[in-house]
């Protein structure tokens, strides 16, 4: 018997993950970004990761014609900016602070590092396609991140060092 999309989305909703504003150029060259907490490294050499994003929506096809993205990490501070990017407006860059990476990625102010990618490989599964990302720049400011957890926001406080 098949777990039912209910179930499976309550299950998972029981994994705690950080949250991302995933971000690139869509293909009017405007900036686009959206939040994302399916995200993962996938190796250390080269530097890989990848992201999920859902079929048929713009998010979708923005990543579909884009060469490079970035992954910002948000803090604990940013609940609304991943709520704002969660949203269906189009315009989803109207006051926020963010600059232009080398290739033309929106890194996006005060989170708490960012990857920048070079997308090298795309599979369709199930009803998202998985993004494959070689990292090309770094940065970690640091701070506490903003977590997910049983379909909420959390806050972890980083270890005192």
């Amino acid at each position: 018997m098949a777990v039912s999309k209910e179930l499976f989305r309550k299950a998972l909703g029981h994994f705690a993950t950080g949250v991302t504003v995933v971000t690139t150029r869509h293909h009017t060259g405007a900036p686009w970004g959206f939040t994302v907490n399916s995200f993962t490294s996938v190796s250390l050499e080269p530097p890989l990761i990848l992201v999920c994003v859902g079929q048929g929506s713009e998010s979708h096809q923005a990543m579909d014609h884009s060469n490079y993205f970035a992954v910002n990490f948000l803090s604990s501070q940013q609940q609304e900016l991943s709520r704002h990017f969660a949203s269906k407006s189009p315009e989803r860059f109207k006051a926020v602070e963010h600059v232009d990476s080398a290739h033309g990625s929106p890194l996006i102010a005060g989170c708490l590092g960012f990857l920048e990618c070079k997308k090298v490989d795309a599979h369709v599964y199930g009803d998202h396609t998985i993004i494959i990302g070689e990292v090309i720049a770094a940065e970690v400011t640091g701070g506490d991140p903003l977590i997910f957890y049983a379909s909420s926001y959390a806050r972890l406080s980083s270890p005192s060092k």
